[in-house]
């Protein structure tokens, strides 16, 4: 984020970003998908900043991912770049490896990668459904499933963390909101919100917490469009009561808090971070 953001917006002293976060997930490693811009660039980051080591993990951009690994790094935490299709099998059982191989063991997942095929119902292909199906719904179950067995082989240690392993599942407002033309997307949305409860429900026993989420409008290069520009924004900000679009760091400092045993007793849960958009505005004057 701009450091002169929240000033340029005019907001007071008192509410501009506090101080670094504090080293609390010191000792544990954690895999973030995705993470080669974004949200998962800014989880990835604020991780290492709470001082957790992290696999980076990209599907293409190869430049990207290696400043972002530099720019964790400088954190002083270690990170590694893995480039992998989450929704491939093999290819997530092979990363998994690598992250056992570079820090013995995991610790944390944060599920982030996603896309967006959109198109109006009545004209997207089956090529479009499937791809965003398999990304943002196959792909968090793949990696869930491998940490799982990862958390249940290694269990609980109690110098490290109180639970055996955390899994934040990245999801959006669209697992409740409906999304005329998007509807690939929403479905996925929706598909991981019910994946991620069930999940923590059966895997609560093993000390294993599974909580997500859902940004709402956030300043992304997914969604330039809907910032990029005064009127953009301004129409934007009809969807936001808080009246500020997103920064992904806001989204890294929640994913610290839910992988720091300050959120021990917090599994099942769905934490939106979206300045009201799930509020529904449009009833702020009694519809």
């Amino acid at each position: 984020m701009n450091e002169n953001y929240y000033k340029d917006q005019g907001f007071p002293e008192a509410v501009l970003p506090c101080c670094p976060i504090e080293k609390r997930l010191r000792g544990q490693a954690a895999l973030v998908t995705g993470a080669s811009s974004g949200i998962g660039k800014a989880i990835a980051i604020a991780l290492g900043h709470a001082g957790a080591d992290v696999l980076l993990n990209y599907g293409s951009k190869d430049e990207e991912a290696r400043k972002v690994a530099e720019e964790v790094s400088r954190c002083g935490a270690r990170c590694v770049t893995h480039k992998a299709d989450v929704s491939g099998e093999d290819q997530v059982i092979a990363m998994f490896a690598r992250m056992r191989e570079e820090f013995g063991s995991l610790d944390i997942l944060v599920n982030n990668a996603g896309l967006q095929k959109d198109a109006a119902f009545d004209e997207m292909t089956a090529d479009q459904w499937d791809r965003v199906i398999n990304v943002n719904l196959r792909g968090q179950f793949l990696c869930s499933r491998e940490a799982v067995r990862e958390f249940k082989r290694r269990g609980v240690r109690p110098e490290i963390s109180c639970a055996a392993g955390k899994i934040i599942c990245i999801s959006s407002v669209h697992d409740i909101i409906p999304w005329a033309g998007h509807v690939n997307y929403a479905a996925s949305k929706g598909g991981v919100m019910m994946m991620m409860k069930s999940i923590a429900q059966e895997v609560a026993p093993f000390r294993i917490r599974v909580n997500s989420i859902s940004p709402g409008a956030v300043r992304t290069p997914i969604n330039t469009a809907a910032w990029s520009t005064p009127e953009a924004y301004d129409d934007l900000m009809r969807l936001v009561p808080y009246k500020r679009i997103g920064e992904p760091e806001d989204i890294g400092r929640a994913a610290v808090w839910l992988a720091s045993d300050d959120s021990d007793y917090i599994t099942g849960a769905t934490i939106y971070v979206d300045g009201g958009m799930t509020l529904y505005p449009g009833f702020e004057t009694g519809g």
